[in-house]
């Protein structure tokens, strides 16, 4: 609040008489924390983080076996997304080295992500399921109850859609001569693969970092065996 002298018209910087208050001309902040703001948030996907503190290298090896898939899944999923954000930016245009990287992926994801995620809900989730239940976690309708299991299977099959999706996108936009018909289709397949990307990099956070842990904890050596 500026505080103005009646007889000059002129700011002061102290207090007025009287008053026990200091006026400073700069107020500085300190923090013993980091601070976080709406423009600089936190990072959703902490790598320090474990659940109950459960390392890898403690875990099950076939989780291990499947967290060094997913190892290989980010590393094409930064390969796709850097392509993506090349098409964009040379306003979509498809050119060879795009098409060859971009199929690289989708081949990718039908052979091994499909195949990992099958073998997941195989294996792991229908036991680690059972588990959630008995244990009381899951949502609050008891006449349909669904885990943490559920929400990871349901996500596979919006991962084959989506990649379905950009694919047929970016074939059809490829066969259309009119310009601005195939810019909006282009746009569309970029944005779908964008969300599409970062859902596939939540996902596999979610699993290494608290799905497998869980199951670790949950499910004793022996069942493990059985499933191995």
């Amino acid at each position: 609040m500026k505080i103005i002298d009646r007889n000059t018209g002129k700011r002061l910087v102290e207090p007025l008489k009287g008053s026990k208050e200091k006026i400073t001309k700069k107020v500085e902040k300190v923090l013993d924390k980091e601070e976080y703001s709406p423009m600089d948030p936190p990072d959703a996907y902490d790598l320090n983080y474990t659940l109950n503190d459960v390392k890898v290298s403690d875990m099950n090896p076939l989780l291990q076996t499947y967290i060094k898939e997913h190892d290989k899944t980010l590393k094409e999923l930064e390969l796709f997304e850097q392509v993506m954000i090349e098409f964009k930016n040379s306003n979509y245009n498809l050119t060879q080295h795009i098409s060859d990287v971009a199929g690289g992926f989708f081949t990718f994801f039908d052979d091994k992500i499909i195949d990992q995620n099958r073998r997941e809900e195989q294996t792991i989730f229908p036991i680690l399921k059972e588990k959630l239940l008995a244990s009381g976690e899951h949502n609050t309708d008891e006449d349909n109850p669904h885990t943490a299991v559920d929400l990871m299977e349901d996500e596979h099959v919006s991962f084959i859609q989506s990649a379905s999706l950009i694919f047929n996108m970016l074939g059809l936009a490829a066969r259309i001569p009119d310009p601005a018909s195939r810019a909006v289709i282009c746009d569309l397949a970029y944005h779908t693969a964008v969300e599409f990307i970062e859902q596939l990099k939540l996902h596999i956070f979610k699993e290494d970092h608290t799905l497998f842990p869980l199951a670790h904890k949950l499910i004793s050596k022996n069942e493990f065996k059985k499933l191995a």
